[in-house]
């Protein structure tokens, strides 16, 4: 199959809903089964801290392996990497509802960490195959903008299927909405890569070809800069069993306290970034993403320095925070996707596997500072500054670098 030519606002809102549906299987493996930590420890026979390391388990794997997908794509199509993906994820999510001890859980969850990711990279480059420029950032923002109900949407099923049936049933929802985006791919997927463009997947050419990306300073500098704003969130997100349940004595069916206002924040962040699409330089729309999630990083962490943890007040910053997340994410990853036109697939693979190490180390970090939520709310305060510096590098390093050329790659 290959891409159709119609640039049509119908055709737009349609892929992005698709590709959403496909960058939506990774949050729901992350999100889904939070609620049901407690009740995994129980059953399973295992401590707390063994049970939090199944996310762990899951996002290292998946860091790993977004290396790769995108690279495979470049040789083999972007369809081809996305079907296979999304079957053996719903393999091994059938894996994890029939475990029975912890550390099979642990294994078959880096079985769903490795093949997850498949959609979320691949889609990235899919976007670019066929959209330029603003157009770009408006699909883009339009695949946030649907994306954006995963992460609300997720912990709360997880937590009423948790209610209802215990917590294998949330692998059972994993397999199910896996197999209707497998489902939705087969027929409504379109191939973007023709056969003439693709590359090589020669062990030589492709360690040059992650060479030129992992040595270009522009694009580490945008990679970390994405990571870090993301980790500014995602560390309560790594830190919700606890946050939630412990500091604000929300039941498990309560997670849409935390993940209600960033869902919210990300469909706010998102239509924003399609309204200035074109019309707004894109380091003046970084500037504005910045400013909000440096006004709600001062706010959250006054609130938790003077106040005990309350809601609402302990949840409103962190909606404005990932208002200039969502805002300014479209922005850095196109221009991270543009300085390596000829190899979309692979730098989207580098990218992804940047903030999803950054998402890991989230994980890993989580039990060293869930124990307050000032100490929370002071790592928001070191992973924004670090992201405004990798931001403020990247501008510098526009001014003067000059990016090395990706090698010439022979088509499949």
């Amino acid at each position: 199959m290959t891409a159709p030519a119609s640039n049509s606002s119908e055709h737009h809102r349609g892929l992005a809903a698709l590709l959403a549906a496909l960058t939506a299987v990774g949050p729901f493996s992350v999100d889904a089964y939070l609620p049901s930590m407690p009740d995994i420890g129980v059953k399973l026979h295992a401590p707390m801290l063994e049970v939090q390391q199944t996310l762990t388990a899951y996002m290292v794997p998946f860091a790993l392996m977004t290396l790769w997908h995108g690279a495979i794509s470049d040789a083999l199509g972007r369809r081809r990497v996305i079907l296979w993906g999304t079957a053996l994820f719903i393999v091994a999510s059938t894996a994890c509802a029939c475990a029975h001890s912890i550390h099979q859980l642990l294994i078959f969850r880096a079985l769903q960490g490795m093949t997850a990711g498949a959609g979320m990279v691949v889609g990235r480059a899919i976007v670019r195959d066929l959209f330029h420029g603003a157009e770009a950032q408006r699909v883009m923002s339009q695949v946030s903008l649907t994306f954006a109900l995963a992460p609300a949407i997720a912990p709360v099923i997880g937590g009423w299927l948790q209610a209802w049936f215990g917590w294998r049933a949330v692998f059972v929802f994993l397999v199910s909405f896996a197999c209707l985006a497998w489902l939705l791919c087969r027929f409504v997927l379109p191939e973007t890569l023709p056969p003439e463009r693709r590359r090589s997947l020669h062990p030589v050419y492709l360690a040059r070809s992650y060479w030129s990306v992992l040595t270009s300073h522009r694009f580490i500098a945008l990679c970390l800069a994405l990571t870090l704003n993301f980790s500014g969130f995602f560390i309560y997100v790594a830190s919700a069993p606890v946050f939630l349940i412990q500091h604000l004595g929300v039941p498990a069916t309560g997670f849409l306290w935390l993940f209600g206002p960033a869902t919210a924040g990300i469909a706010a962040g998102s239509w924003l970034s399609g309204k200035f699409a074109g019309r707004m330089a894109p380091l003046r729309t970084l500037a504005y993403g910045y400013g909000l999630m440096g006004a709600a990083m001062a706010v959250n962490f006054l609130l938790t320095l003077f106040l005990p943890p309350t809601l609402p007040w302990t949840v409103a910053p962190l909606f404005f925070y990932v208002v200039g997340l969502s805002l300014a994410a479209p922005t850095l990853t196109l221009l991270a996707l543009d300085l390596f036109p000829h190899q979309r697939g692979l730098a989207a693979s580098c990218q992804s596997f940047a903030q999803t190490t950054g998402a890991a180390l989230n994980a890993m970090l989580a039990p060293l500072v869930w124990s307050t939520t000032l100490s929370l709310a002071i790592t928001q305060v070191v992973a924004l500054a670090l992201g405004l510096g990798a931001l403020l590098l990247y501008v510098r390093l526009s001014r003067t670098d000059r990016e090395p050329a990706l090698p010439a790659g022979a088509a499949s």
